[in-house]
């Protein structure tokens, strides 16, 4: 974990992500909190993360979400070299959630 991230403000920041219960509330929430530009950048790397778990090829990626060859690259090193499985995490946690095991 990226010790320079971890500090009281970040943690006050992921409480309140926490603290929301619905789609509605995120949406509310991050209408506020970022630029529409922050967010959909921030849901593209996810879509990028799930099409790269799923094994598809950065021309099917570009493709379906206009993400760059540099982004898709980012979100690769993130998924399979850091040692945070970030991505990870969530993706195997929303798979759970939804039953898709």
């Amino acid at each position: 974990m990226n010790s320079k991230l971890k500090n009281a403000t970040t943690d006050f920041l992921f409480d309140a992500i926490l603290s929301l219960e619905t789609k509605e509330d995120c949406y509310r929430f991050f209408e506020d909190l970022c630029t529409s530009s922050e967010l959909k950048a921030m849901s593209q790397r996810l879509l990028v993360a799930k099409m790269l778990t799923e094994k598809k090829v950065y021309t099917e990626i570009v493709k379906e979400t206009g993400a760059s060859t540099a982004t898709i690259s980012r979100v690769k090193r993130a998924l399979f070299d850091n040692d945070t499985y970030g991505y990870t995490l969530a993706l195997d946690k929303m798979a759970e959630k939804n039953g898709q095991l």
